[in-house]
């Protein structure tokens, strides 16, 4: 797919003269406008332009609010107030760089499931599919740090519990962990120390996370977009370029997700946030029910489902260690998805046994976020407790197990011949696409 020719010709005596020199204007145009996509791509596939899009803005309001933000215990929550209420637009602002936060993260999510569905993750697109999971892994990184800065109670909190996990490591080795933890703290607790130094890393890692988006691009762009059935490229019927066909279909796209986007950033900005997080931090008063970001409420979940016992089976001094193992677990685990799975088909769309067994997975995940909104008590430890049972068979026992046992549909020949068996008509006028080359 990389091989693809491109059909650009400089226009210009200077066009000309940079392109033997540069050629960086051919590059867009292999890249963005000649490069062939699948022709029956849907708008399941608009997600990664729109995470490109919210990796932006993120910067950018993130940029312009570093400006005004103090990364000190005495200026942090005040200064917070101080955007809102005194710098031009900085309410906008604010409001926009945290509800991006939460948008970012419902794509990238999104993008994720449909990996999964349509198996994204299968041969040739493993080191595509680690890449994206070391960009959720930033992003997670980069989000916590941030969630810290307001200085609000709840970000007081939530860095000394989630920082302080770090310390069931001494039931491995004493000491260790209460070693990590103060280095992370710099100190023997949360304060000003940590504020600053968690800026500091909250405002380089998108920039790493750029990097690695790069190499994800990178890395589509040589082994080529997946599509719904899973099938490979066998002719220049199955493609088109990517403008205007791909670029069309993902304005659409984009368009109703900024609306989403819009809806919350202006209308309901604090829906997603804690009341607890406009109490100034305190360390001497601690909020009735710590709970993070939405978006790590499944993993959090997770730890939370190792006590005492798990389902039975006590687990004593190491139930913490048993807790933050399975978190990250959870997360690493997903890099492992291509090994995992044994099927030689792609799409969940022509596996019957499979497709159940996502939705459920999916269920699980959105139980787990639910689970992990709860006080840790009563029905909600058990419940959570089944259903990290569950979100580890799908990846231990399920991928590998039916991919050996299940009869897959009967998958069409190729991509033209998918779309022509549901009403589709030829390629369009000018949609010739170079077949991929490797």
């Amino acid at each position: 797919m990389g091989g693809h020719t491109s059909n650009y010709v400089p226009t210009s005596r200077w066009g000309k003269w940079l392109d033997e020199r540069l050629p960086i204007a051919r590059l867009m145009q292999s890249s963005f406008v000649d490069y062939p996509t699948p022709r029956n791509l849907n708008y399941l596939w608009t997600f990664g332009g729109i995470l490109t899009v919210c990796l932006l803005a993120q910067i950018v309001t993130g940029v312009v609010l570093a400006m005004h933000y103090q990364p000190s215990d005495a200026g942090a929550f005040n200064s917070i107030e101080h955007i809102r209420r005194d710098v031009n637009y900085g309410w906008m602002l604010r409001n926009l760089h945290s509800v991006g936060a939460s948008m970012f993260f419902l794509a990238v999510y999104i993008h994720i499931f449909r990996g999964f569905y349509y198996g994204s993750y299968k041969a040739p697109r493993e080191v595509l599919w680690i890449l994206g999971v070391i960009i959720m892994l930033l992003m997670m990184a980069t989000a916590f740090m941030g969630y810290t800065l307001p200085w609000g109670q709840m970000s007081f909190w939530g860095v000394t519990v989630i920082t302080n996990l770090f310390s069931a490591l001494d039931t491995i080795y004493p000491g260790l962990g209460t070693a990590i933890v103060e280095w992370l703290w710099g100190g023997y607790a949360v304060s000003g120390v940590t504020l600053n130094r968690f800026f500091a890393l909250h405002y380089l890692l998108p920039f790493v996370l750029t990097g690695v988006v790069g190499l994800h691009i990178w890395a589509l762009h040589v082994v080529g977009q997946n599509n719904p059935t899973g099938l490979d490229i066998k002719q220049p019927s199955d493609t088109v370029p990517m403008h205007p066909y791909a670029t069309a279909k993902d304005s659409v796209g984009l368009f109703a997700f900024l609306i989403l986007f819009a809806w919350f950033a202006f209308f309901v900005p604090d829906y997603l946030g804690h009341a607890d997080n406009y109490v100034e931090a305190n360390p001497l008063v601690t909020p009735p029910h710590i709970v993070p970001e939405w978006y790590f409420l499944p993993f959090y979940a997770i730890l939370r489902a190792f006590t005492s016992s798990f389902l039975g089976i006590p687990l004593g001094q190491y139930a913490k260690l048993c807790g933050v193992v399975a978190m990250f677990s959870a997360v690493i685990l997903i890099a492992f998805a291509p090994w995992l799975d044994t099927s030689r088909v792609r799409s969940a769309k022509y596996r019957p046994i499979f497709k159940w067994f996502f939705w459920f997975f999916l269920f699980t995940c959105v139980a787990l976020g639910y689970l992990g909104s709860k006080p840790a008590e009563g029905i909600y430890v058990i419940a959570s407790q089944i259903f990290t049972l569950c979100y580890f068979l799908f990846f231990l026992a399920v991928m590998p197990i039916v991919g050996l046992i299940e009869t897959p549909s009967r998958l069409p020949r190729s991509i033209t011949d998918d779309v022509l068996s549901k009403g589709g008509t030829g390629l369009p006028t000018g949609a010739t696409a170079a077949p991929e080359s490797r």
